[in-house]
């Protein structure tokens, strides 16, 4: 978590460790790095994730010095904010957050947020987490909050993973949710099939392979129509993922025509047609792309399941 970075930011992190079950394909671990130098001898072989609750397990510090059990967050929704006083970003998140983290509560929900620190001394987490109305974990405990950033394979602050009250994720995204939904109304922020590229959510482009669809269109709700072209193959593919409990391969947007727009295009080196259908990898540097006539949910289809099915040449970024 010692990089701190802005959402705008197009960015790619090396060097990056991700370990793989080989028979399955399956991430096991997404934080490599860190599981390298907390576990050198391998002790804890093979890295496979461990249930929040298990990882997490022992007392949380409230601001006013007092603790509590982790146990007491069963039955709550949860946010894991791993965040740094040193960060600007992180601090106007958190200025966010607190107004959120009201604004639930408020409403009768149960939620809590525990912050993870990667702040560089214990004085400036004690600083940090005075404005911070939620629980934390101890700053000297740092093998349990290194055992978190590397359950949840944390690269970048801020970050926050919102879990559901069984203790599974409900997305990584819960920076971009606040942000963008400051009355609450989406809590607890479950993932949508297809998202507006915005610069908010430009960050989700490094999660995986992305499928970006851009189309010819300006003005707000002009986007409605490409958003409902792809959205049932959005969904199919959720819901086939999650009934095996895998996280979904492929994250769908639709992009107009506006800066971030642009930025995308030029970073990745796309044609300026509209509509343009593309699968952007940016971890791997590369794109492949479908420029037709018309883009119909046939030719969607067929293009992802090609992709799933490696049958697609992919060009450079």
């Amino acid at each position: 978590t010692s990089g701190c970075l802005h959402s705008s930011t197009i960015f790619i992190l090396i060097p990056s460790l991700v370990f793989v079950d080989a028979s399955t394909g399956k991430i096991v671990c997404r934080n490599g790095l860190l599981v390298v130098r907390d576990d050198p001898k391998g002790l804890e072989f093979p890295w496979g994730p461990k249930p929040f609750a298990e990882v997490v397990a022992g007392p949380l510090l409230r601001n006013n010095r007092q603790t509590t059990d982790s146990s007491s967050l069963e039955g709550h929704y949860v946010g894991v904010y791993f965040s740094a006083h040193w960060c600007p970003p992180c601090r106007s998140l958190t200025r966010v957050l607190v107004e959120s983290y009201r604004t639930v509560k408020e409403s009768g929900q149960k939620f809590e947020i525990v912050f993870v620190s990667a702040d560089r001394s214990e004085e400036s987490f004690k600083q940090y987490f005075s404005e911070m109305p939620w629980l934390a974990v101890p700053y000297s405990d740092e093998a349990r909050r290194s055992r978190l950033n590397r359950l949840y394979g944390i690269q970048g602050i801020p970050t926050l993973i919102l879990l559901d009250t069984e203790g599974h994720m409900i997305t990584r995204q819960g920076r971009v949710e606040v942000l963008n939904d400051p009355e609450c109304r989406l809590f607890p922020w479950h993932p949508r099939p297809v998202l507006e590229l915005s610069e908010s959510n430009a960050v989700q482009l490094h999660e995986g392979p992305c499928l970006v669809l851009f189309v010819d269109a300006e003005e707000e709700g002009e986007l409605e129509p490409a958003k409902e072209l792809i959205q049932p193959i959005a969904e199919k593919l959720m819901a086939k993922y999650k009934a095996k409990e895998e996280e979904t391969p492929l994250l769908f947007f639709v992009a107009g025509e506006d800066d971030m727009s642009d930025s995308l295009r030029d970073y990745t080196n796309l044609p300026e047609a509209a509509p343009l259908l593309t699968i952007l990898d940016m971890s791997a540097r590369a794109k492949y792309v479908r420029d037709v006539e018309e883009i119909t949910p046939a030719v969607v289809e067929q293009f992802v399941g090609d992709f799933l099915a490696e049958k697609l040449k992919p060009e450079p970024i």
